[in-house]
């Protein structure tokens, strides 16, 4: 999956499959985690945040069911 860069202190990258609705994160740590059965319409919000982090946190994380690819 092709993911996009951003500006954050906590996140590298973004990327999602629009096809399986699959969110793709790649953190700062080196960790990639999949969410799953995410809206395209959340994953263009979540490029689109002033603060990456804090999106994830309220919007993302422990939402989704997710798996750690890496």
């Amino acid at each position: 999956m092709t993911r996009q860069q951003v500006n954050s202190s906590n996140i590298e990258s973004i990327g999602f499959d629009e096809g399986s609705q699959t969110l793709e994160i790649e953190f700062h740590t080196g960790a990639i985690y999949q969410y799953y059965s995410v809206p395209k319409s959340l994953y263009e919000d979540f490029i689109r945040a002033s603060s990456h982090g804090s999106f994830f946190h309220i919007h993302i994380k422990g939402r989704y069911n997710d798996t750690k690819i890496s």
